[in-house]
């Protein structure tokens, strides 16, 4: 993800994050079932994804606290 993307995610609303997250689990469940089926080569695009994912929950977890607050 690039600081450009990065930057879009901070801007996003909280129900625009949550949405992300599922789409991006979605597609962590379908790449690794491909990887296992020996469909994909590129190992590294479940890593990108894993930090991606990462990255989403951590700025709904920060517009979550700061609704709270």
């Amino acid at each position: 993800m690039k600081r450009k993307e990065i930057s879009e995610l901070k801007n996003r609303s909280l129900p625009e994050l949550q949405k992300l997250f599922e789409e991006a689990r979605v597609k962590l469940r379908i790449l690794k079932f491909d990887l296992a089926a020996g469909k994909v080569k590129n190992v590294r695009d479940v890593r990108m994804l894993k930090k991606d994912i990462a990255r989403i929950l951590t700025f709904t977890r920060q517009k979550a606290d700061n609704e709270d607050a």
